[in-house]
């Protein structure tokens, strides 16, 4: 059985950055600061100490981001095809760029209160013949807080492209995959993420 640690070092955070924020009137979500920092910010500060080797996905121009000095991907796929489509180019990115990577582990940067233990408990389930865990709460599946195995990229982008699919639990579903559950007593659920001002509101009060 492999160990936490070593599955977290031969593994690769994404940050999945490339929406249209189509409810926030098209306002990239990466740089609307929460408190004294932007989005984007706060997701690679929190996500830095559970994961080494972090890169983004996204959409925009690239010189956007460079001051976090991360490597930027874009989607593979034209007509932004949901956050699959950030995690197949990761996949790919990973097999050309990390070859010792065996999962991708994701994040939403519009989700800034994820668990600081994300990463870990999620791979306390995940073992080698586990392809894909993803996140719950509150009754919930997160899809977009997943781990996916690299060797999943062919078949992800046949139900991408051939099948014009976008669904992330129809695609889960079709492996070996577990549900990790994450049970927060506070009362706030850690992955409320922001869609709209309202919801940008409710999460300052939360700082």
């Amino acid at each position: 059985m492999t160990n936490n640690n070593e599955q977290t070092s031969n593994c690769l955070g994404l940050i999945l950055a490339g929406g249209q924020s189509t409810r926030m009137e098209g306002v990239e979500k990466s740089f609307i600061k929460l408190g004294d920092a932007p989005l984007i910010e706060r997701t690679i500060n929190r996500l830095k100490p559970q994961i080494s080797k972090i890169i983004i996905s996204a959409n925009s121009a690239p010189e956007k981001f460079s001051k976090f000095n991360l490597p930027i991907i874009k989607d593979t796929i034209e007509g932004f095809a949901g956050p699959l489509a950030g995690v197949l180019s990761a996949m790919r990115w990973a097999k050309t760029n990390q070859p010792t990577m065996k999962s991708i582990i994701t994040v939403a940067v519009d989700t800034p209160f994820f668990p600081t233990n994300y990463a870990k408990k999620m791979f306390t389930h995940h073992q080698e013949d586990m392809q894909i865990t993803i996140a719950k709460s509150a009754e919930r599946n997160h899809p977009v807080f997943a781990i996916w195995d690299v060797n999943l990229a062919d078949d992800l982008e046949k139900f991408l492209v051939d099948e014009g699919n976008r669904k992330v639990m129809m695609f889960a579903r079709r492996y070996k995959y577990f549900i990790q559950n994450f049970d927060d007593k506070s009362g706030i659920d850690p992955f409320f993420n922001i869609n709209t001002y309202e919801n940008l509101t409710q999460a300052q009060a939360q700082l």
